[in-house]
């Protein structure tokens, strides 16, 4: 299940890198989403919930 996690966290940090056209007038929004769920998961696995 860790293993899984963790390859949905580094998909969504390629996808969050600004290197496409379209994706520059995003902003801060993807990375700060993608921040806020690795803290989640950090204070999830660190507090043994799963």
């Amino acid at each position: 299940m860790h293993i899984l996690i963790l390859v949905v966290l580094i998909l969504l940090l390629i996808g969050a890198l600004p290197s496409w056209p379209h994706s520059r007038q995003w902003g801060y929004r993807p990375g700060g989403l993608l921040g806020l769920i690795l803290i989640i998961y950090l204070v999830v696995v660190l507090t043994g919930g799963m």
